[in-house]
């Protein structure tokens, strides 16, 4: 194993990445002996090593991730399984699986970031760890955090701190400006650090809202959810169970609408919803992993 897989690996191995609402997945999956199973947010295998310990199907399991690293992870995990593991976002996994003709049993779909990724200073995620302006999830783009503040115009960056962040116009506009005319910008600290001078004080850091704006730029993760939502019942077979977790506002609102859509369309619908109401983590979890409690997770089976 080189460097890189030692490393990553042994992050895996010491659990740093706490799968949230676990329970409530397998609960709501209700995975059986036999069923396939597609995982498009894979990460470090929390759902998926548990979901597959049930179905023991690994010759018809996929496990797709846009991250290197967790890449590495999943193929050192599942190594002597034979498990396809796919590095590719989301949204083009599910249009090759079509392409394929393949269908599932199971498909989850957890919109996090995984604490690796927060908690590795060289990714750039977050300002409490010092690193470079990077926050890519797939390290193989162009686009990165860096580009944005130092290259995006004022307008531009106003307009995803307001979209992305929900900042309000006014803060998004003075933060805009700071951004802009503090350049150039070279570490998330150095950033975060000018942002905190902008915003006021309250319950969570100034820039919190703006790194979520910068984070989903460029990873178009929004436009990502957009646009594979409507596809996700083409890779399911029918009696097959759609799990989605997602972390803040503009996640949820997507897919509650989708699912309510697809839901009303009477006599074409495809769906049935399994959770009427999203599901949270509970304040066990919550004590154990408190970056669960914004975690909500919701549910559909295909008829």
């Amino acid at each position: 194993m080189n460097g890189l897989k030692q490393s990553v690996y042994n992050i895996h191995m010491k659990e740093l990445h706490k799968p949230v609402l676990l329970s409530e997945v397998l609960e709501v999956l209700q995975p059986r002996r036999g069923e396939s199973y597609i995982d498009l947010t894979a990460g470090y295998a929390g759902h998926a090593r548990e979901i597959l310990d049930v179905t023991r199907n690994y010759k018809d399991a996929a496990l797709v991730d846009r991250d290197e690293h967790a890449i590495e992870v999943l193929e050192e995990r599942f190594r002597n399984k034979p498990v396809r593991i796919v590095k590719m976002d989301f949204y083009n996994a599910v249009l090759q699986e079509i392409e394929c003709g393949n269908t599932f049993d199971m498909v989850l779909m957890d919109f996090g970031v995984s604490s690796p990724q927060l908690d590795e200073g060289a990714r750039g995620f977050s300002f409490a760890q010092d690193g470079p302006l990077d926050m890519r999830m797939d390290q193989e783009q162009d686009l990165d955090a860096g580009r944005i503040v130092n290259k995006w115009s004022e307008q531009e960056i106003c307009s995803i701190l307001e979209k992305y962040g929900e900042e309000r116009p006014g803060m998004a506009r003075a933060m805009a400006r700071e951004i802009v005319h503090g350049r150039p910008w070279h570490s998330t600290k150095q950033l975060g650090d000018a942002l905190k001078k902008v915003g006021r004080g309250g319950k969570i850091h100034p820039a919190t809202r703006a790194f979520q704006a910068i984070r989903i730029a460029v990873n178009d993760e929004l436009g990502q959810i957009e646009r594979v939502l409507p596809l996700v019942m083409r890779i399911l077979k029918p009696g097959g169970r759609v799990t989605i977790i997602t972390f803040h506002s503009l996640e949820d609102r997507l897919v509650k609408r989708w699912m309510k859509e697809e839901a009303e369309k009477g006599e074409e619908s495809q769906i049935e919803v399994i959770t009427k109401k999203p599901i949270t983590a509970g304040n066990e979890e919550l004590f154990i992993n408190p970056r669960a409690r914004s975690a909500k997770l919701r549910a559909a089976q295909k008829r």
